[in-house]
């Protein structure tokens, strides 16, 4: 015999042997090998009577259908940075998720038409300045000819009217330049408090115009899970109540409380926006995506502790109480609730099993 078919024998072998072991396998999970078994049942070795602490009843409960809508991160503090006079912008210095300090430079206004009005209302204050210094000294003049009798009442008194008059002038010119100077500080936007830049909503080139945003920014502090929720559901919720938020791009899920209800249904999605207070989580920032986790609606679940099921393979199993033997039983689980599973086969409703199954065999 060749070495060739020798290792085709053994192959063969060996693949006869793995093939007989799980017809075994699964005969012994039925229950072929011991009389008196119902199927689906496999008896343990370990016989011993098993304390009633290490086993439960299975129960039929009404449960919350844990539901999950998503949402966005945003901050409670949110600024839209616009213009306060019309003129174009030159420079945009921030972008979508940049991060500024109080009093920096967010963009720059064209300042040039700014800059000419200013110089003619100095002009202006200047003029202004010249008459009501010649209307003084006229005034001064005619008092000082007044009390020597040299000038009659009529002439100090149109001397002191124009000298008030003139000085109305350089007050109203000293507002004019007050008011220019307001307007050059306008051509530069500053950030009102330390943030996040979250949206830049114009660019260089274009024109600013009085209340349109520039860009809109945000404080990392006190942020918020906005989500939108059927309002069905959003109906059963309310401030205050606690809910569950999963943030994935940081692998975290959160206990968490809403903090807001619009009373407001959205007439295409029937839908209401629900803000949910989020705790200090590091790395958090407005923008981030999230889920927010809550029971809407109830139904019925056949529980057990999710301690007491095994896992062979890709087959679930639990350690049954029968007549105080300890017996393995295949069965099928859905959603977990907490620290509990719900069964959808092999179980029935007032049956034993036990919490710890590898402890009792």
């Amino acid at each position: 015999m060749s070495h060739t078919e020798h290792k085709n024998i053994n192959k063969i072998v060996a693949i006869s042997a793995a093939v007989l072991a799980l017809v075994l396998l699964l005969l012994y999970m039925q229950g072929s090998f011991v009389s008196k078994v119902e199927p689906g049942l496999s008896p343990l070795a370990n016989n011993s009577s098993i304390p009633e602490s290490d086993t439960v009843v299975v129960e039929k409960k009404r449960v919350g259908n844990i539901l999950t809508w998503p949402g966005t991160v945003r901050s409670r503090t949110v600024a839209n940075i616009a213009p306060r006079i019309t003129a174009r912008i030159i420079e945009l210095k921030v972008h979508a998720g940049d991060k500024v300090k109080k009093g920096d430079v967010i963009a720059r206004l064209d300042e040039r038409e700014t800059r000419a009005q200013e110089n003619a209302a100095l002009a202006a204050l200047a003029g202004a300045n010249a008459q009501a210094n010649r209307a003084k000294a006229d005034e001064q003049r005619t008092r000082s000819l007044y009390s020597k009798e040299a000038a009659t009442r009529e002439n100090f008194d149109a001397a002191v009217a124009r000298a008030k008059e003139e000085q109305a002038g350089v007050n109203q010119a000293i507002s004019g330049v007050s008011e220019i100077k307001t307007h050059l500080a306008d051509t530069v936007l500053l950030a009102p408090f330390d943030g996040i830049i979250v949206k830049r909503l114009r660019e260089p080139g274009d024109m600013g115009l009085p209340g349109v945003p520039v860009v809109t920014m945000q404080t990392p502090k006190g942020l918020r899970l906005e989500a939108d929720v059927p309002a069905a559901c959003a109906g059963r919720l309310g401030a205050g109540m606690g809910v569950t938020v999963r943030i994935d791009a940081l692998g975290q899920t959160v206990n968490a409380q809403i903090d807001e209800i619009s009373p407001d249904v959205d007439p295409q999605t029937r839908t209401q926006l629900i803000k949910v207070a989020l705790p200090a989580i590091e790395g958090l920032q407005p923008g981030f995506f999230g889920w927010l986790e809550q029971a809407c609606e109830q139904q019925e679940a056949l529980l057990i502790p999710a301690s007491a099921v095994q896992h062979i393979g890709q087959l679930e199993v639990v350690t049954v109480v029968s007549e105080g033997r300890p017996l393995m039983r295949h069965i099928r689980t859905a959603k977990t609730f907490g620290g509990q599973i719900d069964v959808i086969s092999g179980l029935d409703a007032g049956e034993t099993v036990i919490i710890n199954p590898r402890q009792a065999h």
